[in-house]
């Protein structure tokens, strides 16, 4: 487990809907929060249409996500305008229920006077008051919608003139022109210099996030060898030197367990293994901070999925990755990772250090999720007692709304205040 406590990437209320025609929504996935330290692999789990990958594509900008934001290494990726238009339009309503209550009440009798006791002054008074209030309400949403927007436009632009910066103080090109002993080592020094600058300026942040997806042959281009598959990210970066990008392919392909004379063959020439191992390769090369794993071995036989999960436990441990598991396997996610977030239909309802969820779970759809997790003892199979989850039995929530708490230290738990109660207790015992 990392010890580091830098956070990489952090999920605030992380909203995704799709429109299904009528007026309608699918919420796959409804103010999801979590965050992922350097170095740490998450695990993220639930039933086939929980959420899951769409949390995935959603990080890594593959969808407009429709609420919340997404920071990696502090900078805001990801921003979804619905929560501030939502919130202007209910300041817009509240300021004009209540201006209409006002000059409800403001009223002229008979006599001249007004039913509510104020004069015009007082009442306009008022009147100014409501707007002002709910203006500011309305100014401060619509600068926040604006910044949001803001940061995700320019996220890359930013992310891409900093590594230009960054390379202009750190290549020292003067001193490399001064102490250049001819006219081809200055060329050279000033080839290298613009390379690198160019490079850096279609670089983007996103190209830190890589993606490793389910199905290993569906995500292979059939038409390209898998020189150019493992390659595209470099080339679409802007690298031209390609002995360089041969060298770093031949690498890739040795690291993942292949050999260089597999880097002219098309996909369809391999197993599915080593198909996946190809997308590792993939996204690897790319050398990212956080790789999105999306469900990487649920089609692969069960001993080289060990041999998958061995290679992502490698490259972790070796390049320092921080992974994000996507799975249903809740025994291989708790072989991998160091901490799990439980999904259930779009939302987060329980999340904890691996050891902890599987000798502490709390939610009764956590519950039911480990009954399913079959052991190879015959004995404990004949006993095992399958627990089934249904929400409407399990959960009131018609008056007091659930939200994620913390229960214990680290283990926060979707509940209101009678289970947050229940949850407590159930850990004192």
């Amino acid at each position: 487990m990392s010890d580091n406590d830098e956070v990489l990437l952090k999920v605030e209320h992380l909203c995704q809907y799709f429109p299904m025609g009528g007026g309608h929504e699918l919420k796959a996935v409804d103010d999801v929060s979590f965050d992922i330290k350097k170095g740490e692999v998450f695990g993220l789990v639930g039933e086939s249409g929980c959420g899951k990958t769409t949390t995935g594509r959603s990080i890594i900008k593959l969808y407009d996500i429709t609420s919340g934001n997404v920071y990696f290494k502090g900078q805001r990726i990801c921003a979804g305008v619905r929560s501030y238009n939502d919130a202007i339009k209910k300041a817009r309503a509240e300021r004009s229920a209540e201006l209409s209550a006002l000059k409800k009440a403001h009223k002229k009798k008979e006599d001249g006077t007004y039913a509510d006791g104020k004069t015009d002054e007082v009442f306009g008074k008022e009147c100014e008051e409501v707007r002002a209030k709910y203006g500011t309400v309305i100014a401060d949403q619509r600068a926040a919608r604006a910044a949001a927007v803001h940061d995700q436009r320019f996220c890359d632009k930013d992310y891409s003139e900093k590594l230009v910066e960054e390379i202009k103080s750190e290549f020292k090109l003067e001193e490399k022109l001064a102490a250049a002993s001819g006219d081809d080592e200055r060329k050279a020094v000033l080839r290298e210099y613009k390379d690198q600058i160019r490079i850096a300026k279609r670089d983007r942040i996103v190209n830190r996030i890589q993606m490793i997806f389910q199905d290993p042959i569906g995500s292979l281009d059939p038409r390209m060898t898998v020189r150019n598959i493992i390659a595209e990210g470099l080339v679409i970066k802007g690298v031209r030197d390609k002995e360089y990008i041969d060298k770093r392919v031949f690498e890739l392909l040795e690291r993942v367990g292949l050999v260089r004379e597999h880097a002219d063959r098309y996909p369809h020439e391999f197993s599915g293994g080593q198909r996946q191992r190809i997308g590792i390769a993939r996204s690897v090369i790319m050398e990212p901070e956080l790789i999105i794993a999306d469900e990487p071995v649920s089609a692969l036989d069960v001993s080289i999925q060990a041999q998958v999960i061995n290679l992502l436990n490698e490259l972790r441990n070796n390049l320092g990755i921080s992974i994000l598991f996507i799975a249903h396997d809740l025994s291989v996610v708790k072989y991998f990772s160091d901490r799990i977030g439980v999904m259930y239909f779009g939302k987060m309802v329980e999340l904890a250090s691996s050891d902890e969820l599987f000798a502490h779970p709390l939610h009764p759809y956590t519950k039911a999720l480990l009954s399913a997790i079959p052991l190879p003892d015959p004995v404990y199979e004949k006993n095992r007692k399958r627990i089934v989850y249904n929400p409407i039995a399990e959960h009131d929530y018609s008056v007091d709304k659930p939200s994620l708490r913390e229960v214990a230290p680290d283990h926060f738990v979707s509940c209101n205040d009678a289970e947050f109660e229940k949850y407590k207790q159930e850990l004192d015992k």
